[in-house]
């Protein structure tokens, strides 16, 4: 188990993809030999130590780079006989006064660099500043001079040019809105929104009664990018149909399915066809799907990434190889939400940072406990970005008590006692009191007024959106679309 970092190695250092020099190779060995035992060190080729509270957010089974999953509580759902290392990065970070650093959007993994040593880089670019200046600026008394001499250090090298991430809230750079859905959120309409499971099959008559039964109620239909882990319709063959029939499509993608390359590509194509609603994702491990088993320990992008390449493709017109396009996509996007995940103050760094790199909406993981949700409301408050983006709280009818059972092992999600205790009492009224329950729920969440709308996710039990939309007084007047030529 690694000194420094709360987990132990969950996979071997990372070996370069090309000859190096002996002096490299030798440097390179001698940092594996040091960094390998004190924080279970990868030679991931860009370390971002000095800014994750000197935890190795490589030990996350997701390789996630930037956050915790939204599954995130203090131990680990892939593996929960490991801590959660975001968690463990989170807590310390807090003790040191260092929490604000882990704003910054951090790049995904150079594959050129890794498995190459990270202190040769250090000691280039402190050569670069000076290296005197820099002895004197580390060893300053002024708590400032000594911040920007590190930085002056440091960020170069975990921030390349083809990156350049930072901390800062990027605001959209077009006017008139990308989507339906858009413009409905700016007028300030209290939106819903849907899922429909995507196909099983090539036949595909139930998915599309499915989406003509919903188009009337809901402002946009999202579809799901292999949810579980378990293949699927694509999410992007799904937004096209739906384009088809005249309902607006919330197309997903997640970051356990895609690479740097194929995000942009599809997000491009689906650009061309129509699609206007893009909801980023970690996606769920594989762990939860069926074998055999995928890859568990590296994502290619995280969602935060994702989010961070599609706004500059939008707004600054450039891909992450630093090409320009002529013509930019245009597109409103989204990410998840995690009221119930980890402690809400927390959870609210990673909105924040979500919302920072290009999120414009966010869809929440079901909410059953609204009085928890009014915290993590307040600790997003506290953070000034509740008007920088738009909240749709997840909302799920409870079909059955095994359903509702079964809910309460789902990570990031958390059912009251009191909710079991009903549906208990229900018995063959299980379907009637869950019903009964969404609808008390969605009262309590139109109350709130930083919340924008509902996001109704039913596995299945599409049929039910209708009337759940009706009772709740919600049905609005439909938008008929224009399928892309």
């Amino acid at each position: 188990m690694p000194i420094f970092t709360p987990g132990r190695r969950w996979q071997p250092p990372y070996s370069p993809f090309k000859k190096e020099p002996l002096g490299k190779r030798l440097l390179a060995a001698t940092e594996r030999m040091i960094k390998g035992p004190l924080f279970g060190c990868r030679m991931c080729g860009n370390c971002m130590l000095q800014e994750t509270a000197f935890i190795c957010p490589m030990e996350c089974p997701k390789g996630a780079r930037n956050g915790p999953c939204g599954g995130s509580t203090e131990m680990c759902y892939v593996d929960n006989t490991r801590p959660c290392i975001w968690y463990a990065i989170y807590k310390r970070s807090e003790k040191m006064g260092r929490s604000e650093k882990l704003l910054e959007v951090l790049p995904p993994l150079d594959w050129d660099k890794v498995g190459e040593e990270t202190w040769g880089d250090v000691w280039k670019q402190a050569r670069q500043v000076g290296v005197k200046k820099v002895f004197k600026g580390l060893a300053t008394r002024d708590v400032a001079l000594r911040a920007r001499t590190w930085d002056s250090v440091f960020r170069p090298v975990r921030q390349p040019l083809w990156w350049s991430g930072d901390s800062e809230y990027h605001a959209p750079k077009y006017k008139e809105p990308a989507s339906d859905l858009e413009r409905r959120l700016r007028d300030g309409e209290f939106v819903v929104t849907a899922e429909v499971a995507p196909s099983l099959s090539p036949n595909t008559t139930k998915f599309l009664s499915n989406v003509e039964a919903l188009r009337d109620y809901v402002t946009a239909v999202n579809f799901t990018d292999n949810a579980s882990a378990m293949p699927r319709v694509s999410s992007w063959a799904s937004s096209v149909m739906a384009l088809q029939k005249h309902a607006e499509p919330v197309m997903q993608i997640t970051a356990r399915d895609h690479t740097r390359l194929s995000v942009q590509s599809d997000v491009l194509g689906a650009s061309t066809l129509g699609i206007r609603n893009i909801l980023c994702l970690s996606g769920d491990s594989p762990r939860e799907g069926a074998q055999p088993m995928a890859r568990l320990d590296i994502l290619d992008v995280d969602s935060i990434q994702i989010l961070w390449m599609l706004r500059r493709l939008r707004d600054e017109g450039k891909y992450l190889d630093g090409r320009e396009i002529k013509q930019p996509p245009k597109y409103f996007l989204g990410a998840a939400g995690s009221p119930m995940a980890s402690e809400p103050h927390f959870q609210a760094i990673r909105e924040h940072k979500k919302i920072n790199a290009g999120a414009q909406f966010l869809q929440t993981n079901v909410v059953y406990d609204t009085d928890r949700m009014e915290i993590w409301l307040n600790e997003l408050a506290k953070r000034n970005i509740l008007d920088k983006a738009y909240l749709l709280i997840g909302v799920m009818p409870i079909k059955s008590l095994k359903m509702a059972h079964k809910l309460n092992e789902v990570p990031g999600i958390i059912l009251p006692a009191s909710i079991i205790k009903r549906m208990e009492a229900a018995g063959d009224g299980a379907e009637e009191v869950g019903v009964t329950i969404a609808l008390e729920i969605i009262e309590r969440i139109r109350a709130k007024k930083a919340v924008n709308g509902i996001h109704l996710m039913t596995v299945g039990w599409e049929s039910i959106v209708p009337r759940i939309v009706t009772d709740a007084g919600l049905k609005r007047v439909p938008a008929v679309l224009q399928v892309a030529a």
